[in-house]
């Protein structure tokens, strides 16, 4: 269980008041290991995972997708992933 590659992403949080609304931004890692993904709330391992694909918005960043057998996962990012996806391609396709 080594590391292979890491990526942040973040988590937008909505609070809600009776005279307000406001968003907390909550900066996240995801973590690529030999035998799994490992996120803030959840592991996934490597015979689940299938792949992952990014889609660009605007100038903001993106959208990461984790492909499982179980669903789609996705993820925020302020940068581009494609190291982080690179590294998952090169160990394991």
């Amino acid at each position: 269980m080594s590391l292979i590659a890491q990526h942040p992403y973040i988590k937008i949080e909505r609070k809600v008041t009776s005279i307000e609304q406001y968003d907390i931004e909550h900066q996240r890692v995801i973590y690529l290991y030999t035998d799994k993904v490992v996120t803030q709330n959840r592991v996934f391992p490597m015979d689940d995972v299938m792949d992952f694909s990014f889609r660009k918005i605007a100038d903001k960043g993106g959208i990461l997708y984790l492909h499982t057998l179980k669903g789609v996962y996705t993820y925020t990012v302020k940068s581009s992933p494609e190291a982080f996806i690179s590294a998952y391609r090169a160990y394991f396709k």
